[in-house]
């Protein structure tokens, strides 16, 4: 397949890109917060390493070694019932059902950068009105950021793998670490500081229950973009010289960094304000713009600096949660980029504008579907059964349907024996189970 390749560089940023979203600056932190703190980030850590690389490295091996779209990648690389697992391709459409929801959550974000500017709540009570008044009742303010949302992600996804995703997350990603950073430094000259250090990293084993140690397992695994295809998609476009095992790290290493310096620049502001930090998911959108607030114009220059890191985050996933699916119908199909853009981008925009509306009271009953809106649908849907089928599916293919002389002659060569046994076991074994316990944890309980 004669594909533009990422560089080295290209593939790492792009990854993390992916896997870096709002997941890390929007959901981590509140996760932490309801969850006790220290007890959840050492779960979370240890599951990244020893079993959301695992995953990540497998999706790398396919990749790489198909050179191809997801659909293909199954089917070329099945010694045999190549006819059946082709179908486990179709795991790449999951990107389209997320980027519907994600795209609102993104206009959100757009929202509060305005805000951000002039605006800004006074205290919590006035901030989750204000939050909740734009959700509830103002569709046409949703709509319009939304649209804006939408035509930013499908306007780079258009321009392809190196004039747009690779040259946009070139000069998003820095960005967005960069004032992730600023903004730590800051909070280091904050008396919460020590404080948010302290709730981050000192695990209270008294509250750690089932439920604390799934939310953790299952937050490791979605936060590094698997099981939808896009790291697999992104791997086929990776220069030939690209150490896998290293890149793999790399991207693992930026994500998690990138969630715990959010954390401790949320929990210092926080802790700072003698906020609480079980706020939940309006944790960003309703806690944070009144502790902003105090600090005068200031607070104004601190929320829209947070607010535009935010934002980078999410155009930088939603980006590429929509590209398995371009490729596959490029290759399949035979059609242009701008073809498949518009296909995708039509149900992506019903499906978003239905979720969208289905939060507006006025027009809740008409996409509401079985007692749940459409929103709530798609997210559902998505996080607690299409994502963990998805790598459930990657690492039992990996581990038990491609030869095992197969993949360590695509990942041997960076990596010692024993190193590549461990993970073998891992990818087998531990990854499979992890994930269905936490899938059926989401589902029925």
């Amino acid at each position: 397949m004669n594909v533009a390749r990422f560089s080295r560089i290209g593939f790492i940023l792009a990854a993390a890109g992916s896997a870096v979203g709002l997941g890390n600056v929007w959901k981590f932190p509140y996760m932490t917060g309801e969850s006790g703190g220290g007890a959840f980030v050492l779960i979370y850590l240890l599951t990244i390493t020893f079993v959301g690389l695992s995953l990540f490295i497998a999706e790398v091996i396919m990749g790489r070694a198909s050179r191809n779209d997801v659909v293909s990648a199954f089917e070329n690389l099945a010694p045999t019932n190549k006819h059946i697992w082709k179908y486990a391709g179709l795991m790449i459409f999951t990107g389209v059902i997320i980027l519907s929801f994600y795209l609102i959550v993104i206009g959100w974000i757009f929202k509060y950068v305005l805000i951000s500017l002039y605006d800004l709540p006074l205290s919590v009570e006035s901030a989750g009105a204000m939050f909740g008044g734009m959700v509830t009742t103002d569709a046409l303010n949703q709509l319009i950021f939304f649209n804006i949302a939408f035509i930013i992600t499908m306007v780079i996804v258009a321009k392809g793998i190196k004039k747009g995703i690779e040259k946009v997350n070139l000069v998003l990603m820095p960005l967005l670490i960069l004032i992730l950073l600023l903004l730590f430094f800051y909070s280091m000259t904050l008396s919460g500081f020590d404080d948010a250090l302290r709730f981050l990293f000192v695990p209270d084993f008294t509250k750690v229950d089932s439920t604390t140690i799934l939310k953790a397992v299952g937050h490791a695994f979605f936060t590094l973009s698997l099981g939808m295809g896009t790291i697999m998609t992104y791997s086929a476009s990776m220069s030939k010289d690209t150490n896998i095992f290293k890149a793999s790290a790399s991207v693992a290493v930026i994500d998690t960094a990138i969630a715990l310096v959010a954390g401790i620049v949320i929990f210092s502001f926080l802790f700072n304000a003698g906020a609480q930090p079980a706020g939940g998911p309006g944790l960003v959108f309703i806690s944070l713009p009144p502790v902003f607030s105090t600090f005068g114009v200031l607070g104004n220059i601190f929320s829209f600096a947070f607010f535009i890191a935010l934002a980078f985050a999410g155009v930088t996933s939603a980006v590429s949660v929509v590209e398995p699916t371009v490729m596959y119908m490029i290759n399949r199909f035979k059609t242009t980029r701008t073809k498949a853009l518009v296909i995708l981008g039509s149900v992506t925009y019903i499906f978003g504008t239905m979720a969208l509306l289905s939060n507006v009271k006025e027009y809740a009953s008409y996409v509401t579907f079985g007692g749940k809106g459409f929103f709530d649908i798609l997210d559902f849907s998505s996080s607690s059964i299409l994502l963990p089928l998805g790598g459930i599916i990657i690492a039992i293919f990996v581990g038990f349907v491609m030869q095992k002389e197969s993949v360590y002659s695509v990942l041997g060569e960076y990596m010692s024996q024993r190193v590549f046994n461990l993970w073998y076991f891992s990818i087998k074994y531990i990854t499979p189970l992890g994930v269905l316990a936490v899938m059926i944890n989401k589902i029925f309980y």
